[in-house]
């Protein structure tokens, strides 16, 4: 157990003007590569690595916090204002946000946005700092059996809660698994559907056919509905209602609860490694829709859907650093990428490490609240600028993003072979969504794809492939159950609301 002193020690270490600078910078930087659609934290935080080596071990690991928190509340940014949403975690953000801001309150959404991500953000860190240990015990319970049942559970909520139809949210899952199953097979390491394409060795890259669907197709669709019309991207009213240019109490206060949902399913997600922050966004929004009064209106602008997915894209941040720093298991590519930059600096997370270096952990976490503070107060700076930039037109906006798009995924891909993937899946996720399949069922479907195989082998020879076997497994059977009970359920409520139509 580590002793009080040690523990204000590290707070002491994390509130130095030092310190302070590096997490205003990694935010700053964080929140700017978030808002570019392209970039990404993740791939600031792979550029900034390298730059750490010259620094002490906590702002280094502090900068690298400040980027990955700083990057979710950016990524937001452009989902809302343009529906391109800067990370994939922002996806379900837009869903409500964007319809938001077409009705001319953009900056009520990007601040509820804000205020979101940093209650689930804090939420998280608050239980990382004090329950850390006992989560992780129950992470490392869960087997492949149990991870397995839970990604099933996981696509029968989202197939049924996002779009009308279940068979064609059923569909675009089973799309996004196959497209998620090129490249190597994890089990064997076989290639599988490369075509003679070497480059698929390691699969289609993630950022390519994420932002491609995601982005790019509704920068396609933008530019073809301009029809030589110069109009903003967003239109803001100009004899605007204060009230829509802000959250109030009431307002924030009214969510409540949805805060709390988002930033407990995104806490409790985050400590099991490689779900990720994307599934928890869609996950909380799904349970929010479900357990509202008027789940019609979510999809049209209700701001209790920004809260929800905010508040468990955000958590998931937090939560991720409870396996990496407790069993040396990174739960997420951040987490993955802060733990070689802990290994970089001489310290070896596991079970030891609180024994070993518990003055440098709580240095950490001092630096994860100062950077949520941090997170909010530039936050408000930043969003007035962006809301300014979107008024320009949209033609510009947009061919300005694609540019963007295209420079960010070849850098992230390391060639134009991944801006060639981008464009292709930008096609398939234009014709998916002019036939009423949700492209963002493929695309969860398509990141949980390898956990989602590697689990089912592992289950397969865990059980020698015998149902029976589930009866030792009795989480994984409830899991299962339920996703059946959901599936049949919103199945036949679809067609009771076809029906009454």
């Amino acid at each position: 157990m580590v002793d009080l002193a040690t523990i204000l020690a590290g707070f002491a270490d994390a509130f130095t003007p030092f310190n302070l600078a590096f997490v205003l910078f990694g935010v700053i930087v964080g929140q700017f590569v978030g808002a570019v659609p392209g970039i990404g934290p993740i791939m600031a935080m792979a550029i900034a690595i390298p730059f750490t080596f010259g620094l002490d071990t906590l702002p280094a690991i502090a900068f690298l916090v400040g980027v990955n928190k700083g990057g979710l509340v950016g990524g937001a940014v452009p989902a809302v204002l343009m529906n391109t949403p800067g990370t994939p975690d922002a996806a379900a953000t837009a869903l409500d946000g964007f319809p938001l801001a077409r009705k001319g309150k953009p900056l009520k959404a990007t601040k509820m946005a804000l205020f979101s991500s940093v209650t689930g953000d804090t939420v998280s860190d608050i239980v990382l700092i004090t329950v850390s240990a006992p989560l992780a015990v129950l992470a490392l319970r869960m087997g492949p059996v149990e991870v397995f049942a839970l990604i099933i559970f996981a696509f029968s909520i989202i197939a049924g809660l996002i779009g009308n139809s279940v068979a064609k949210g059923v569909i675009a899952a089973a799309l996004g698994l196959l497209c998620a199953s090129v490249g190597s097979d994890p089990e064997h390491y076989t290639p599988r559907l490369i075509f003679g394409h070497f480059e698929l060795y390691d699969g289609l890259p993630l950022a390519s056919v994420a932002i491609g669907m995601l982005a790019v197709s509704e920068i396609l669709r933008r530019l073809s509905e301009t029809r030589g019309r110069m109009r903003a991207t967003v239109e803001i009213p100009k004899t605007q209602d204060a009230a829509d240019t802000r959250v109030s109490f009431a307002e924030y206060w009214a969510c409540r609860f949805t805060l709390l949902r988002g930033a407990t399913i995104g806490t409790i997600l985050g400590a099991l490694p490689g779900i990720g922050s994307t599934a928890a966004a869609f996950m909380s929004y799904a349970a929010t829709k479900h357990a509202s009064r008027e789940p019609e209106s979510f999809g049209k602008g209700n701001i209790q859907g920004i809260a929800a997915a905010e508040s468990a894209n955000s958590a998931v941040v937090g939560a991720n650093l409870i396996p990496l720093l407790t069993l040396g298991i990174p739960g997420s590519v951040g987490a993955a990428l802060i733990i070689s930059a802990f290994m970089i600096h001489g310290v070896q997370p596991g079970p030891l490490l609180f024994e070993q270096q518990g003055r440098l952990i709580y240095g950490l976490f001092g630096a994860m609240i100062m950077a949520n503070v941090l997170n909010l107060f530039v936050g408000q700076i930043g969003l007035r600028l962006w809301v300014r930039v979107v008024s320009a037109p949209e033609s510009f906006v947009f061919a300005s993003a694609l540019l963007l798009c295209i420079v960010g995924v070849s850098m992230a891909t390391g060639g134009l072979f991944g801006v060639a993937v981008m464009l292709i899946f930008a096609g398939i996720g234009y014709l998916m969504t002019s036939f009423g399949y949700s492209v963002v069922i493929f695309i969860i479907a398509f990141f949980l794809g390898p956990r989602f195989e590697i689990s089912l082998s592992q289950s397969l020879a865990l059980t020698n492939g015998k149902p029976a076997a589930l009866l030792d497994h009795p989480i994984a059977l409830a899991l299962l159950v339920l996703a059946l009970v959901c599936l049949i359920w919103f199945g036949l409520k679809a067609r009771r609301l076809a029906r009454a139509a």
